[in-house]
């Protein structure tokens, strides 16, 4: 019988969590071996003004968070870009990651911790910001025994819960980065298909790959068009791999069934283009087509999606199923 791996628990607390940024000289608040399955407590990415009236409402260890940590960081260092109000659990050091390696994530479970979660306008964000200029903010009550989410107007969507964020560190030459823009590095993907069932791959830039996750959504569309998807506190449960045998310079993930590329950048239509020319590399990857027989694939079979428009860096993610990369 094959040795039972151990997990590892990372809970949330002043200690292990960070708000508003990426950087790599940010200390471990664990660390792990290659294959580990590691939960993780997190909370949801807010200021204190997102917080419902109700306090009963805000888990203990949320309330000690804003209570106690600074956005952008205690130490006052300088954040390149906008600093969100992501609140990160972590980062973990994987044994053995190198620059050069890829982090595998399996993300096996996404889990609601609270009663409540919230969705807003706000000032000069989202995909229409001159047209919405009254400003609001609704908390929407989520029951986790039937996994509905009750809007204040009465309709009920169903659960379909993911992090927003997931990432290791960026380089070390880049600084402290704000966590609002999705990077090489992963971060803030905003992608709904990556939810529990499907791994995503990593390029590692620092020793121990250095893990975070954050950014819990109860459900959003493609898109995310107000800036908000329903902003929430997930429990992840995580399976970190080493893996030497590739390499990588953007992320990618698959399903048992579908490959999943992305594009980031500030124009979509670049965005596109590089979902695109990454999914025609793992097409020539796994098969023996030629770059103009995987081009043309793409047109045939592959879906583009919008992921989100409102991360400064836009996202687009290509998906195809892998029964298309059948040769005979």
């Amino acid at each position: 019988m094959p040795e039972r791996k151990p997990m590892y628990e990372l809970k949330a607390t002043p200690e292990t969590v960070f708000w508003g940024y990426f950087d790599a000289e940010t200390p471990p608040a664990l660390e792990v071996p290659s294959g580990s399955v590691v939960k993780i407590h997190t909370l949801p990415a807010c200021f204190r003004e997102d917080v419902p009236a109700d306090a009963s409402l805000v888990t203990p260890d949320h309330r000690l968070a804003l209570d106690t940590l600074t956005p952008g960081g205690q130490d006052g260092r300088f954040v390149a870009g906008p600093v969100g109000p992501h609140m990160l659990t972590g980062p973990i050091k994987v044994e053995g990651a190198m620059p050069g390696d890829v982090l595998q994530v399996d993300i096996l479970e996404a889990v609601p911790r609270q009663d409540w979660g919230f969705c807003a306008i706000l000032p000069l964000l989202g995909t229409l910001p001159e047209e919405f200029t009254d400003y609001e903010r609704i908390h929407i009550m989520i029951d986790r025994a039937t996994q509905m989410a009750e809007l204040p107007w009465g309709l009920k969507l169903p659960l379909d819960p993911f992090f927003g964020i997931l990432g290791v560190a960026p380089p070390k030459e880049w600084g402290r980065v704000g966590s609002p823009e999705p990077r090489a590095f992963g971060g803030n993907m905003d992608n709904k298909d990556l939810r529990p069932g499907t791994t995503v791959y990593f390029p590692v830039f620092n020793e121990g790959a250095l893990f975070s996750a954050g950014d819990g959504h109860g459900c959003q569309g493609h898109g995310e068009v107000c800036i908000t998807a329903l902003e929430t506190a997930l429990d992840g449960v995580f399976r970190l791999t080493v893996r030497k045998d590739m390499s990588l310079t953007q992320p990618f993930a698959e399903t048992p069934d579908k490959l999943i590329s992305m594009g980031f950048n500030t124009d979509l239509d670049e965005a596109a283009r590089q979902a695109v020319r990454e999914m025609i590399q793992l097409i020539c990857a796994r098969t023996s087509l030629t770059r103009n027989q995987a081009y043309m694939l793409c047109s045939l079979a592959a879906d583009l999606h919008v992921t989100q428009l409102v991360d400064i860096n836009k996202g687009v993610h290509a998906v195809l199923e892998k029964s298309c990369l059948a040769t005979s």
